[in-house]
C-alpha cells in the first residue's frame, strides 16, 4: 500500500542519515585531536626563553666558549716535524722500545722509508758525559736523517765520527772545547757546520781549510781567540760573541775568499776592520768591537772614484769608539753609509 511504501522510505532515509553521520563523525574527531596537539605544541614553544640564543658577532664569544677547543683533540699522537736547521727532537728512551723478540712475534707493516735509519742516542749515566769514544759513529750518539747529523744538546765534548756522506752538521749547545783537523777529514760533501753555543777556545789551522764544499761556518757564542784558515768555498762566516782580537786574524784573511757574502764578527775584540774585503761581500757586521779608526781604502779604492760596490749594502760599525764622520771619503763607492756614529 502507499502508506507502507512511505514508511519504508522514511526508515531507509533514517538509516542512511545515521550511517553518514557516523562516517563524518570519525574524521571530525581526529581533526579535533590534531588541532588540540598543535595548540599544545605552540603553547610549549611560547614558554621557551630564546633571548639568550640570539647569536650575533657581539655575543659570539659569550655563547660559544672555544677556549678549551684544543683539549677536545689529543695532539699527542702526531709525529713531531723535523726541519733542517732546527733542533731535532730528542730521541726516546731506548729502554722503552720493545726488544727484537717482541717485535718478531707481532710484526707490523711500516711505510717505506727514503732516509737512513734514525738511531736513538744512548742516555749517559748520572755524572757521565756523552763524549764520543774514538771510532764511535755520530749516528749512535746523535740523530741522523738522510745526510744531516743532529747533535744538539747531547752533552758532547768532542766532534763525533761523522758518516762520509754528511752534508749538514748541527752540534749546538754542547761542551765541545777544541776542533781538531782530523774531525772533518774526508768529508767532501760537508756544506754547513753549526757549532753555536759551545766552549770552543781553539781550532786547528787546517780544521776547515780542506773542506771543498763548505759554504757556511757558524761559530757564535764560543771562546775563540783566533780564526783558523777558511776554504775558498765559504759563503757565510758567523763568529759573533767570541773573544777574537785583530791579532787572531791572519793578515788579509778574507781577500781571496771570492764567494764570501756574509761576514759577521760582532761582539769580539777587533781594533780595526779586516781589509781588504772581497768584492762578493754583501753584509759586514763589526758592531760592538774596539775599532777606533779606518783607512781611506778600507771599502773603496781612493784612486778610482768611478768604483761602485753595489753588493755591499749592509755595513754595521755601531757600538765602536770610532767617529765615522772623520772619514767622509771612505764610503763613496758604497750604496749605503755604514751604520754607526757620525759625530
Amino acid at each position: 500500500s502507499l502508506s507502507g511504501y512511505r514508511m519504508w522510505a522514511l526508515v531507509w532515509l533514517s538509516i542512511t542519515s545515521l550511517c553518514l553521520g557516523a562516517a563524518w563523525a570519525v574524521p571530525a574527531k581526529g581533526e579535533r585531536r590534531k588541532v588540540e596537539k598543535l595548540k599544545a605544541d605552540l603553547a610549549l614553544y611560547e614558554n621557551l626563553d630564546l633571548d639568550s640564543y640570539d647569536l650575533t658577532l657581539d655575543n659570539y664569544g659569550e655563547i660559544l666558549d672555544l677556549s678549551n677547543y684544543e683539549d677536545l683533540y689529543d695532539y699527542g699522537d702526531l709525529a713531531p716535524k723535523i726541519e733542517v736547521g732546527t733542533l731535532a727532537p730528542r730521541p726516546k728512551d731506548p729502554e722503552a722500545l720493545p726488544d727484537s723478540a717482541t717485535r718478531a712475534e707481532s710484526p707490523e707493516l711500516q711505510p717505506p722509508s727514503t732516509t737512513s735509519p734514525i738511531l736513538p742516542a744512548p742516555i749517559p749515566a748520572q755524572g757521565e758525559a756523552a763524549s764520543a769514544p774514538p771510532g764511535l759513529s755520530s749516528c749512535l750518539l746523535c740523530l741522523c736523517i738522510g745526510t744531516s747529523v743532529y747533535c744538539d744538546d747531547a752533552d758532547l765534548e768532542h766532534i763525533p765520527l761523522l758518516p762520509p756522506e754528511t752534508t749538514y752538521l748541527y752540534a749546538r749547545f754542547n761542551r765541545i772545547g777544541t776542533i781538531r783537523a782530523s774531525d772533518f777529514t774526508g768529508l767532501k760533501q760537508l756544506k754547513r757546520i753549526d757549532l753555536s753555543s759551545n766552549s770552543i777556545s781553539w781550532a786547528d789551522a787546517d780544521a776547515f781549510r780542506l773542506l771543498p764544499s763548505l759554504q757556511e761556518l757558524i761559530l757564535p757564542e764560543n771562546r775563540l781567540r783566533a780564526l783558523p784558515e777558511l776554504p775558498r768555498s765559504i759563503v757565510r762566516l758567523d763568529a759573533r760573541l767570541n773573544s777574537i782580537p785583530s791579532a787572531g786574524l791572519r793578515p788579509e784573511a778574507f781577500r781571496d775568499l771570492k764567494q764570501l757574502q756574509y761576514l759577521h764578527l760582532s761582539d769580539n775584540q777587533l781594533d780595526y776592520i779586516p781589509a781588504p774585503l772581497p768584492e762578493s761581500l754583501r753584509s759586514l757586521h763589526l758592531q760592538n768591537n774596539n775599532i777606533q779608526t779606518m783607512h781611506q781604502d778600507t771599502f773603496c779604492d781612493s784612486h778610482d772614484h768611478s768604483q761602485v760596490r753595489r753588493a755591499l749594502e749592509d755595513v754595521r760599525l755601531d757600538g765602536n769608539p770610532i767617529n765615522l764622520g772623520l772619514f767622509p771619503n771612505a764610503y763613496f763607492c758604497l750604496p749605503r753609509l755604514p751604520t754607526g756614529r757620525f759625530s
